[in-house]
């Protein structure tokens, strides 16, 4: 009789465990990963030579991986994913309401799967993006000496930017009164982008050789009331870039993310870089981009620090040029107030600002590059 009682209790005990839910294998082996990855973010923060060693020869493999698996794809797949998070939040509720509902165990099980994905983004960034925000900085690999700068300085490197920008226009064309025309596709600026990166990995050992493709995005028109021009989906390798703004800004804004994909983190950093591919480039609309877009930063700066000096460096632009910038300011206007704007500034602040940088400010540090930069070629 007691056995038999046991062995009745024994097999309740079965079924019972039997019907509780518990985290799979999968996420037990994500959540390892992100532990593995948590120490690997501390000793990014401790160590400056390890960050660079791993940006180079381990988080490099793993950005050209995630490139090549997405370039194939003809739309971008992060921005898919963006679009889709409102029909998978509702499809995850309906999903945990039928199977995670039974018990709080339940509940605290399918949680501990929605946080393993998490663990996952985090393991991606970690893997193959944060050690290049723990690195040496762009000018001492440049071997350029990086200060503050006065007036006259950025005043000089506006001349120096204006001249060059001048002698670009003259190949450049323009509608009356406005914009420049890109005279070729985004697949072509593609091609062109690559041909001068390979140029610069030629004279900076530095950079990370790749062959990826633009991912021009598909809501641009909304994207502009971000203020965002492009972005770096580290999770799947893509450089997006917002089309919707003028032909000028594009090549620019591509060289900069692509210069994200290729390892260079931080903004001012990926900014300078964007510029020295963009001069680099065989085609003089690329160059035009690069020159023009370098100078908008140090003539805002100029403008700040000394509003004479910035009035005679404007009056050094061509015509033509003038009417381009003329033209961008009415086009901005319509999206330069926008709730949007502040939302995802405010999160990219904050996500700069954890990363170890002066947050958004970090764009417009590339004038300190930019002069350092003129200084050490004069």
């Amino acid at each position: 009789m007691n056995l038999k009682k046991r062995s009745e209790n024994s097999d309740l005990r079965i079924e019972k465990n039997k019907g509780k839910k518990r985290l799979p294998k999968f996420t037990i082996a994500l959540y390892i990963l992100a532990a593995i990855s948590a120490v690997l973010y501390v000793i990014f923060l401790c160590s400056e030579a390890f960050s660079d060693f791993f940006n180079r020869y381990i988080a490099s493999v793993l950005r050209a991986v995630l490139a090549y698996l997405t370039g194939w794809i003809p739309f971008s797949l992060a921005e898919m994913f963006v679009i889709l998070v409102p029909l998978i939040i509702v499809a995850l509720v309906i999903y945990a309401n039928r199977r995670y509902a039974d018990s709080w165990r339940d509940v605290f099980v399918f949680c501990g799967i929605i946080l393993s994905f998490a663990g996952l983004f985090f393991s991606l960034f970690t893997f193959g993006f944060a050690s290049a925000y723990r690195g040496t900085r762009l000018n001492e690999k440049l071997g350029i000496d990086r200060s503050d700068v006065s007036a006259e300085e950025l005043y000089e490197t506006a001349v120096i930017l204006a001249e060059n920008v001048n002698r670009e226009a003259a190949s450049v064309a323009f509608r009356e009164g406005g914009f420049s025309v890109m005279p070729y596709s985004y697949y072509d600026m593609n091609d062109k982008l690559i041909e001068a990166y390979d140029i610069a990995c030629d004279k900076y050992s530095f950079v990370q050789r790749l062959d990826s493709k633009l991912k021009p995005v598909m809501l641009s028109e909304l994207m502009s009331y971000t203020h965002i021009t492009g972005v770096y989906s580290f999770f799947t390798g893509e450089a997006n870039i917002n089309v919707a703004f003028p032909d000028y800004t594009i090549p620019y804004t591509a060289a900069h993310e692509f210069a994200h994909q290729r390892g260079i983190a931080r903004e001012d950093e990926a900014n300078f870089m964007a510029f020295l591919v963009c001069i680099e480039s065989e085609d003089a609309y690329i160059r035009y981009c690069g020159y023009l877009n370098l100078y908008e930063y140090v003539a805002s700066a100029l403008y700040s620090a000394d509003q004479q000096l910035y009035r005679e460096a404007s009056a050094k632009l061509n015509t033509e040029v003038k009417y381009e910038m003329s033209a961008y300011s009415e086009f901005y206007e319509k999206y330069r107030h926008s709730v949007a704007a502040d939302v995802s500034g405010a999160v990219n602040n904050t996500f700069l600002t954890i990363q170890g940088t002066e947050g958004t400010k970090s764009y417009g540090m590339v004038v300190d590059l930019a002069v350092a930069y003129y200084k050490s070629v004069r």
